[in-house]
């Protein structure tokens, strides 16, 4: 802490001290308030409208501005609903009340009992003759109330970025409103929401690096799961025919403006259903969400307008890759030949990058960007989905797709590969894979999910969505950090 703020502290704890002398708990047990902020303003308002008795109300919160006008003092006092106006006349409250205000500081919290009206300025004010402080704050609060400016300060502590800003608050208030309209909207469709185990002893259901960890009485490594996908396919094989999960996933992998090492996913798994079915539960679900949320289907994010309302933009993700690269990766049946046409191209590759991985590269550099529009991408190479079914006309692909928008993947979705010897082939190369490239990011061999399997799946649509990049493009924000309460850091 700077100088300034270490004298600022240590003025405070000499006030709390002054409090305590003066038999004043600083941090009482409880407060009984009679309406949040937001309740006494429109309690307020009602009775004005209707003529009748304006009441007394007790509200609570935090210090956000103390404004002295002699014999009269103003307050700004902030709760989780919103902010209220205090007002004192010292010739109207006790002496020991008004001294108290002496000891109160930006950031305390108070409890404040009295009688609503209206400022000349309109503002609904609370006339206060008694008070009582809930919470002696030790620390000065930032000196911008209205937004850090440090980046790095607001995701390390993001207390003070939510204290400080109305903006920020909001962001995470979307957030939590759209996970309930997920869950209201999938809970309509008669789907079942679970919860499957986050320590796994294979981290297998994405192509990703785990975590690992050491359970010390089982003496086992275990892994942070890195999908619940195939966990929930389980419970499609035991009789759950519609079976969602919202929760977190844990990937080893770099952290940029789209991806942070933890971060929330929903897995949806319908029986009986394809890609064709989920490709259109996904747009009616993001246009259901997006109404929720915002009252409207086009959601500004920079400078661009993105129109939610279904149908999306459909597309085969060769014709895109080949249109935006020059390359038709057809025509390059195995990695090297790929490699040395991207090479042609300028493009830079991983010396041991596999086929899939080559044209993941060229789908991420040249469409993905381009995708602002919401856009599914149809039909990729069995190379880069070892857990889709394969098309009946084109064994070479799969019934896949991924969901665009912003210019980021939001969505991904499967026919759900049933065949239980088509998937321990498919698993087999994701092995021989990993140990011929060195390759941590292929898919890992569960033979536990084999067996499952091999007692008999329906055909099955499958959806994974990302929360975090969902409600970026609902907030307009560039970074997932802003959207992560908090973000993984940098240790200092």
């Amino acid at each position: 802490m700077s100088d300034r703020g270490e004298g600022l502290a240590q003025q405070r704890l000499a006030k709390l001290e002054r409090l305590r002398d003066r038999g004043i708990e600083p941090y009482p047990p409880r407060y009984r308030r009679t309406h949040t902020n937001q309740e006494a303003v429109a309690l307020f308002t009602e009775q004005a409208k209707e003529e009748a008795n304006i009441g007394e109300v007790s509200v609570a919160g935090r210090i956000t501005s103390s404004r002295d006008m002699g014999k009269a003092t103003f307050l700004d006092l902030r709760d989780g609903s919103g902010k209220i106006q205090l007002y004192l006349r010292s010739d109207q409250v006790s002496k020991e009340i008004y001294d108290l205000l002496k000891d109160i500081d930006l950031g305390d919290f108070i409890g404040a009992r009295g009688k609503l009206f209206r400022t000349r300025t309109g503002e609904v004010t609370v006339h206060v003759h008694e008070i009582v402080l809930l919470a002696k704050s030790l620390r000065p609060p930032p000196e911008k109330w209205h937004g850090l400016i440090d980046v790095e300060k607001r995701y390390r502590q993001r207390y003070l970025d939510l204290i400080s800003s109305e903006e920020v608050r909001n962001i995470f208030r979307v957030r939590s409103r759209v996970i309930a309209a997920i869950r209201h909207f999938l809970d309509e469709r008669d789907f079942m929401e679970v919860e499957t185990p986050i320590l796994l002893p294979v981290a297998a259901g994405a192509m990703a690096k785990p975590f690992i960890t050491h359970h010390e009485a089982l003496d086992q490594d275990l892994y942070l799961r890195i999908a619940t996908e195939l966990h929930l396919k389980r419970l499609i094989i035991g009789g759950i025919d519609k079976v969602y999960e919202i929760g977190r996933v844990f990937r080893n992998e770099g952290i940029s403006t789209k991806h942070n090492p933890e971060f929330t996913t929903l897995e949806s798994y319908e029986a009986y259903a394809d890609y064709n079915d989920v490709m259109t539960m996904v747009e009616n679900m993001v246009a259901h969400i997006a109404h929720e949320v915002a009252g409207t289907l086009k959601m500004p994010l920079g400078e661009d307008v993105i129109d939610f309302t279904p149908p999306w933009r459909r597309a085969y993700l060769r014709d895109e890759i080949k249109a935006k690269s020059g390359i038709d990766f057809e025509d390059y049946q195995d990695a090297d030949s790929l490699k040395r046409a991207m090479q042609d191209k300028g493009i830079e590759v991983e010396p041991n990058a596999s086929r899939g991985r080559l044209i993941d590269k060229l789908l991420s550099t040249f469409v993905e960007p381009t995708l602002i529009q919401p856009t599914f991408l149809m039909d990729y190479p069995v190379d880069m989905s070892p857990l889709a079914k394969r098309k009946a006309d084109n064994p070479r692909f799969v019934e896949r797709f991924e969901g665009f928008a912003g210019g980021m993947e939001i969505a991904n979705a499967f026919t759900e590969l049933n065949d239980p010897l088509d998937q321990q082939e498919r698993f087999m190369e994701q092995e021989r894979l990993r140990s011929q490239l060195g390759d941590e990011e292929t898919e890992r061999m569960d033979e536990d999910f084999l067996v499952a399997l091999e007692h008999g799946m329906p055909p099955t649509g499958g959806l994974g969505m990302g929360v975090d990049r969902l409600v970026m493009l609902l907030t307009n924000q560039k970074s997932i950090r802003e959207v992560i309460l908090f973000p993984q850091l940098r240790s200092r």
